[in-house]
């Protein structure tokens, strides 16, 4: 398959049989070994995701990364011999390779090596099901490979020359990279038309002042489980990493009767590839356009803190650091007991975030707290305005009870004053009747 054909299909690790992986990993003098070991746990669970089974891991403890290899020459050597005792298929780095280090591996180890990134995107080869979904992962995966045609083809011949064509001509290596970039040009045109449909979309919720809520958090968190929890939806669960990758919107009511939109976005995870970032990132602006981020975090994970600093440096790439976030502590229902780890670990969690709410999305347990803590933080931004509006402005009155919520309402002998907490877009319409 030449690299014109599409990406997208071409995912990195095969599914026909069950590869079997080493995983590696290094620690530097800035890291610790328990988290390098929590790196490779991961990347384990995304090796499964992907449909390989890790057969053995090594680690390494370096000062600083090999420039050819990644590891040292001695630590390639015990890989080696890892792979040819567990019969690996693969080779799989928790951190980024380049390019050179990639080719100089497989020659050294006679089999593929990839590193995380090439499994994340792998991943979202799988699950995207959008057309735009699958553009953007598309897109991805060309930005990854595009670096990585150095160094292939030099056994191609040369095209041949006629009259007046006679000299080098293209290798093969020029023209795969000529077509990746080509098909990378249409894939990025196709998403700004996407991109421009969206905001004509945002624009008509703007315009209804309908207020927004955009669901984030670690993958397999539960964020879609919360969506199909609150807005009595049937978007797809399963417990696995990055089982949905399309955002979705769907509505649902405040304890007050606010109609709210809601928008699951696609999971974050440590490390999370640039290319993926860079390929959602029209699709993950949602996230700065809404009125509050409901950060979801799996309260049973180990590493709570982690996860969080995860997403919060994507947020950060993204632009979207700063906004107003509530965070949702989510799966109360596997927590242990008071002298559980786990549990223990989410409650000081919740104690370092004052205002955070603990929740069950798969029971319901803490779904009422939720909802009304939502509308409380939604209307901190808010004031609350005085009205007086005329008798004979019934078609006010009716227009206010639609665009704001009531806080109290006194019928007066010529008109009727009402506090109602309203927008700026409302206050700036009902200004002529702000009371005095």
């Amino acid at each position: 398959m030449s690299p014109s054909d599409s990406a997208f299909t071409d995912t990195l690790i095969s599914r026909e049989v069950r590869e079997r992986i080493v995983i590696v990993g290094v620690t530097f003098p800035q890291g610790t070994q328990a988290a390098t070991e929590a790196g490779l746990d991961e990347l384990a669970l995304l090796v499964d995701t992907a449909g390989a089974d890790v057969a053995g891991r090594i680690v390494q403890r370096r000062t600083a990364p090999d420039p050819a290899t990644y590891l040292g020459k001695g630590k390639v050597e015990e890989l080696l011999a890892k792979c040819l005792e567990v019969d690996a298929d693969t080779v799989v780095f928790d951190d980024d390779l380049s390019p050179a280090q990639q080719r100089n591996l497989e020659k050294l180890l006679g089999r593929t090596a990839i590193d995380r990134t090439a499994v994340i995107l792998d991943i979202f080869a799988q699950n995207a099901r959008t057309p735009e979904g699958r553009a953007q992962v598309e897109l991805a995966l060309l930005r990854y490979r595009l670096p990585r045609l150095r160094g292939r083809g030099h056994a191609l011949s040369q095209q041949a020359g006629g009259i007046g064509t006679r000299g080098p001509g293209e290798t093969q290596l020029e023209v795969d990279r000529r077509r990746l970039v080509q098909r990378m040009t249409r894939l990025e045109a196709d998403l700004r038309q996407l991109d421009r449909t969206r905001q004509v979309q945002r624009r008509g919720r703007q315009r209804g002042r309908q207020r927004t809520v955009s669901l984030v958090g670690y993958t397999n968190a539960g964020k879609s489980t919360l969506l199909n929890r609150l807005c009595a939806s049937d978007v797809l669960v399963e417990n696995r990493l990055f089982s949905t990758l399309d955002p979705r919107t769907r509505r649902f009511d405040l304890p007050g009767g606010e109609l709210v939109l809601l928008t699951d976005t696609v999971g974050f995870v440590r490390k999370l590839p640039h290319q993926v970032v860079e390929a959602f990132r029209s699709t993950l602006e949602v996230v700065l356009e809404s009125d509050l981020i409901v950060h979801v975090v799996d309260g049973s994970a180990p590493d709570l803190q982690g996860q969080i600093d995860a997403v919060h440096s994507v947020l950060t790439e993204i632009g979207a650091d700063g906004m107003p976030e509530l965070l949702v502590v989510n799966k109360a229902d596997a927590l242990g007991a008071g002298d559980d780890d786990t549990g223990e670990e989410a409650r000081r969690l919740m104690a370092a975030h004052p205002g955070s709410v603990l929740v069950s999305a798969r029971t319901g347990d803490g779904i009422d707290n939720l909802l009304v803590t939502i509308g409380d933080r939604l209307r901190v931004g808010d004031r609350v305005v005085e009205l007086e509006i005329p008798w004979a402005r019934g078609d006010v009155l009716a227009a206010v009870h639609r665009e704001g919520e009531i806080v109290s309402e006194e019928a007066g002998e010529a008109a009727t004053r009402i506090q109602v907490v309203l927008d700026d877009a409302g206050k700036a319409r009902f200004a002529e009747f702000l009371a005095s």
